[in-house]
């Protein structure tokens, strides 16, 4: 199963909107075929084995990340090519928790005379797919938000100049985070501010699938000349302006230069509601959405409980106590109140500190 997973984590950045599953077929003791699922529409991890081992898949046991499918979608059911192909047992990582599988492909298996077995290495198989379990468990995307801070914790200076406080290397490595996920997601501040470009930059990482581009922007100010259109990849701007001739002609200006424009409604604080974006981001089928905006996006995705991990590089310079901060909160007035989190890496990316965090369960 360590060898399955080892070979799921090939597809880390093609499969989306499908999960990273990889698969191993043995014999006797010996390896005769594996697999990985590359990507959308093409062969499951386990028709990719199966093809490897040929006629030695008879007799064989099957190590398979992902339960094996039982419908038909893109492709055929793996859990009848693996009967067809005469394996004798199954041992899967993880149910899948899609409707349209969730127990069906074991019991498919079952039927057919196959040993199946699941909950092996479980919790490694759920690290792989955060965002695809994520989408189907919870009905929403997996929420990293990336952050560049100094030692006092300012992500730039008082006057919006953010580049760049961290090294070559973090920003490198930043970008093989936009690389494994489905969308990058700003905030219009940021867009305004820094006129990112929101792509995946690292060439050596082989084949990439362009992560779609998300411009939160309440009033539809993204300018249509933005850099943010000159890469190639979806883009949608999520909006939740009034209806009116203005809107329309924004909207319309922003269609034109190859945006996809959608209206939603507003939450409490009049900007897009995070729920509803992060549903339709969900219906999008976007697994993992990585967040790079300022400290008020940043703050109301905290509040409002949406924020699933935390990657912050940390340089050693400072800034200054004028400088923009990483999240804008409401006063605290105890200190029991105080946002924490749970630190579940920490290493050096060139001269800086990279912090992978988790918010602390309540």
């Amino acid at each position: 199963m360590k060898e399955a997973l080892e070979l799921a984590a090939r597809g880390l950045n093609t499969a989306d909107p499908n999960p990273r599953v990889g698969c191993v077929l043995v014999k006797d003791g010996e390896f005769v075929g594996g697999g990985w699922h590359r990507r959308a529409g093409e062969d499951h991890a386990e028709i990719r084995a199966l093809k490897e081992a040929g006629a030695a898949a008879r007799g064989a046991t099957c190590y398979v990340t992902l339960e094996p499918c039982a419908h038909r979608g893109r492709t055929g059911p793996c859990a009848d090519a693996l009967a067809a192909a005469g394996v004798t047992r199954v041992v899967y990582a993880l149910t899948d928790p899609n409707t349209n599988v969730r127990g069906a492909g074991a019991q498919r298996l079952r039927e057919a005379g196959i040993d199946a077995q699941g909950g092996v290495l479980e919790a490694q198989a759920r690290e792989l797919n955060p965002g695809y379990l994520s989408r189907w468990e919870r009905g929403r995307p997996w929420v990293r938000v990336k952050l560049a801070a100094s030692l006092d914790g300012r992500t730039a200076l008082a006057n919006r100049v953010s580049q760049w406080i961290t090294s070559s290397e973090a920003r490198r490595d930043g970008h093989g985070w936009r690389a494994r996920s489905s969308a990058v997601l700003t905030g219009i501040g940021t867009l305004l501010a820094d006129d990112p470009r929101l792509d995946a930059r690292r060439d050596d990482l082989g084949e990439i699938k362009p992560p779609a581009r998300v411009v939160l922007d309440s009033k539809l100010r993204t300018p249509p000349d933005a850099r943010l259109f000159e890469r190639p990849g979806d883009i949608h701007v999520l909006h939740c302006a009034p209806d009116d001739e203005a809107a329309r002609r924004r909207a319309s200006d922003l269609s034109n230069a190859g945006a996809a424009v959608c209206r939603l409604p507003a939450g409490n604080d009049g900007h897009v509601s995070l729920p509803a974006a992060m549903g339709l981001l969900a219906d999008m089928e976007f697994n993992e959405v990585h967040v790079e905006a300022g400290a008020v996006l940043c703050g109301a995705l905290l509040a409002g409980k949406l924020i699933d991990e935390v990657v912050l590089y940390t340089a050693p310079v400072l800034l200054g106590d004028g400088a923009a901060g990483l999240f804008r909160l409401a006063p605290l007035k105890d200190m029991s109140q105080r946002p924490s989190f749970r630190v579940l890496e920490a290493g050096r990316v060139g001269p800086d500190v990279r912090l992978i965090l988790a918010p602390a369960e309540d």
